[in-house]
């Protein structure tokens, strides 16, 4: 069953910012875009990646080490493969930033 975690505070998200978190064993990329926090896999599936450290371009972020893009909203690629990432609920609790967690 799900869990809501506190992942980080709306100040270190600012628009078009990002944040790696682990929590679990696992890794987290937030993000904001236009002020929406968005969650997904914060590794990519090509060759582990950080991909909270790739620069977002409206709301597709590209992997630092390779240039994999994902959509934050979606996990979806726009490479034309089925990779996907997996996306996470993000709830905004007054300045928690809380993520639904497996």
């Amino acid at each position: 069953m799900p869990e809501l975690v506190k992942m980080a505070e709306l100040s270190e998200l600012p628009p078009g910012g990002s944040k790696e978190v682990e929590h679990d064993g696992r890794i987290y990329a937030l993000f904001n875009v236009d002020g929406k926090i968005t969650a997904i896999d914060g590794i990519c599936p090509h060759q582990g990646g950080p991909l909270a450290e790739g620069p977002l371009d409206g709301t597709l972020v590209t992997c630092p080490w390779h240039g994999w893009q994902f959509d934050v909203c979606s996990g979806k690629t726009p490479m034309g493969s089925k990779l996907k990432q997996t996306v996470y609920e993000v709830t905004v609790e007054g300045q928690d930033v809380m993520v639904s967690v497996p």
